[in-house]
């Protein structure tokens, strides 16, 4: 069964390294590197990859390593593998009819039943408490080590020990044999809480982000799932035990924290209080991440007078006519009909027409639900081609590679290495925007 966005994933293993390198030392780095380049790995097959390096030659090394891959799976960004054939229960008939939703806007609308691969996914998922869990063990390698250096070993346990690793590489592994892989959830939720926090920063102030980040911090290990709409409710108290943990928020007083929350769930709401409780409004956060991009995508394609009607439009969200956008833009009514309508063509907008006796009005609309997919279509085929051209980029420094970069071909090899560089910023750029639309 492909999984799509683990095939997006791939391309965000640099990303993953470097939330690691960020928290961790290098061997963790390490690990993460290891399991992202072979998938899924037996505490016994780690060893052995590190066997032969410093930090795992000797027993001290392999303790540092169990330590390490501890941290990793006490982190969740290691995780022990779902079962490979999970048992599927049939799903009651309800459960498998489309439930209609209610209301006139959307009465035409179906709630989809889960497809079969979301079934199979949540129920190969092991429980949270094995699903997490690395106990420490001595032993590991042991094995290894007796046939190795015991000269008196027989040839029969050198072949069991071949055929236990064999089987772990063909998937068909003893079950107390325990895999493990990384764990892209828990990745992309800290990507999803990075994005969070500069949105804030963006908006408000470092102040207001400081705060932000210790809710996230405080909240974080109550996050079941990846797009959680809010965050469990917080005191004001258990908010700033944790702001002044940290050393931006350690001279922060509790009344400027209140102060601060006062200003974080204010319009936009970032938070939202319900009883003196405050909880993290991810969806509207999130939202307002895809508007500011959809906005600067805007000003890059139509330029500074579109991106100002666009934003007119957006946070009106209601039709608006033609000469009250130019009123309110302070721009001539024929240009503004001009950019109205090449964003129109362009199906940022949408457009309706009011006949009142001889005339004829244009009312225009920003619909940011299909922009937002629109937008999204337009960043994978962008994404596509930009992968595309990177190959081909790649596959040019080979041939020079193999002629040999002496003389004149020396000039081409390193502007080809440039232009490589700047396509692959280009892209895990666009990366960014797609996880805002597509992953968070």
């Amino acid at each position: 069964m492909v999984l799509f966005d683990n095939v997006l994933h791939r391309v965000r293993f640099s990303k993953f390294m470097a939330i690691v390198s960020q928290e961790f030392d290098k061997l963790c780095v390490d690990l993460i590197e290891t399991l992202l380049q072979h998938g899924r790995l037996s505490s016994e097959q780690i060893f052995d990859g590190f066997r032969d390096s410093t930090e795992g030659s000797s027993s001290g090394g392999m303790e540092a390593l169990q330590e390490n891959m501890h941290k990793l799976v006490m982190a969740r960004y290691v995780e022990r593998c779902p079962i490979s054939e999970p048992l599927l229960a049939l799903p009651s008939e309800e459960e498998a009819a489309p439930v209609r939703r209610r209301g006139a806007k959307s009465a035409k609308a179906f709630l989809e039943p889960e497809t079969l691969e979301q079934r199979v996914l949540v129920a190969a998922v092991p429980p949270e408490g094995m699903r997490f869990s690395f106990e420490l063990n001595p032993e590991i390698g042991a094995d290894r080590d007796k046939v190795e250096n015991n000269s008196s070993s027989n040839i029969g346990d050198k072949r069991k020990l071949d055929a236990l690793e064999s089987d772990i590489d063909g998937g068909v592994a003893d079950k107390q044999v325990a895999l493990w892989r990384v764990n892209f959830e828990e990745f992309i939720r800290r990507l999803r809480h990075k994005i969070c926090i500069e949105t804030v920063r963006t908006r408000l102030d470092d102040e207001a982000a400081t705060v932000f980040t210790a809710m996230l911090d405080a909240s974080r290990s109550e996050e079941k799932k990846i797009k959680t709409a809010s965050s469990v409710p917080l005191s004001e108290n258990s908010i700033y035990a944790e702001v002044i943990k940290s050393e931006k928020g350690r001279n922060m007083t509790l009344d400027y924290v209140i102060s601060v929350l006062v200003g974080l769930s204010s319009s936009p709401p970032f938070v939202r209080v319900v009883d003196n409780s405050y909880s993290i409004d991810f969806k509207h956060t999130i939202e307002v991440a895809q508007t500011d991009e959809v906005e600067s995508i805007v000003y890059k394609k139509y330029g500074k007078d579109a991106y100002r009607m666009f934003r007119l439009l957006s946070k009106a969200g209601r039709l608006l006519e033609t000469d009250k956008i130019s009123d309110s833009i302070f721009l001539e009514k024929k240009e503004t009909a001009n950019i109205l309508s090449k964003m129109w063509q362009g199906d940022y907008l949408q457009m309706e027409k009011l006949i009142a006796g001889p005339t004829q009005f244009l009312l225009w609309k920003v619909n940011m639900i299909n922009l937002r997919e629109r937008v999204l279509d337009d960043m994978f085929h962008a994404a596509l081609n930009l992968s595309l051209r990177v190959a081909y980029e790649l596959e040019q420094q080979k041939e020079i590679l193999h002629l040999g970069v002496d003389g004149p071909m020396k000039e081409k090899y390193e502007k080809l290495k440039k232009v490589r560089f700047l396509l692959e910023s280009s892209r895990m750029k666009l990366d960014d925007a797609i996880m805002i639309f597509h992953d968070f």
